[in-house]
């Protein structure tokens, strides 16, 4: 599948060893290209939904690509009431999170640029979360054992909060996993 990538060398622009299988998992060849110290900067004015494909097209500006390199670059925040959750800092800011999104529903979205030197298409997708009601012994229980401090929002939907905690998801389960598969597959198909 993907034929028509075959004339590119794929590059994914990511940390995330979850990126990484899910880029995998759709029979890719790639390899892992980072640039460290790269500066997030949102201007002022950018709705919630739109950070991460503005960070995701921020990415890809400081690549110099070769004639037949293809990039992914993607971002991914969770929101709850027009706030963002990045990453938490330490166990007591996860902690926050985690009760800020226990019994709620709160938004996921991943932006995605895929970038060659001819042309960039970039999306965001989004997917709506809710949480079941979660006790300070399921949120310290989770925080110690899987250690999500490296997740936007403190959490990964396919780690042990997720099989216990999520009572719904509308869209892209994915998605909530940092790569939106199904979307990127379509955007890929037009390269």
């Amino acid at each position: 599948m993907l034929s028509n990538l075959n004339k590119y060398d794929i590059v994914l622009a990511s940390n995330s060893p979850r990126r990484r299988q899910l880029l995998g998992d759709l029979g890719l060849r790639f390899r892992i290209e980072i640039i460290k110290g790269i500066e997030e900067n949102i201007p002022e004015g950018v709705p919630t939904e739109l950070v991460p494909e503005h960070l995701a097209k921020q990415k890809a500006q400081v690549y110099s690509l070769g004639e037949n390199e293809l990039l992914i670059t993607a971002d991914t925040i969770v929101a709850v009431d027009g706030r963002i959750l990045g990453k938490p800092a330490d166990a007591g800011e996860a902690q926050a999170m985690l009760r800020l999104l226990s019994g709620r529903t709160h938004q996921v979205y991943t932006g995605v640029a895929i970038t060659t030197r001819q042309r960039q298409q970039a999306f965001v997708d989004a997917t709506e979360v809710e949480f079941a009601e979660l006790t300070d012994e399921d949120i310290n229980y989770y925080i110690e054992r899987y250690k999500p401090l490296d997740k936007a929002g403190a959490y990964g939907i396919q780690e042990w909060i997720g099989l216990t905690g999520v009572k719904a998801i509308r869209g892209c389960f994915y998605n909530v996993m940092g790569l939106p598969l199904p979307r990127l597959y379509q955007e890929l198909r037009r390269f």
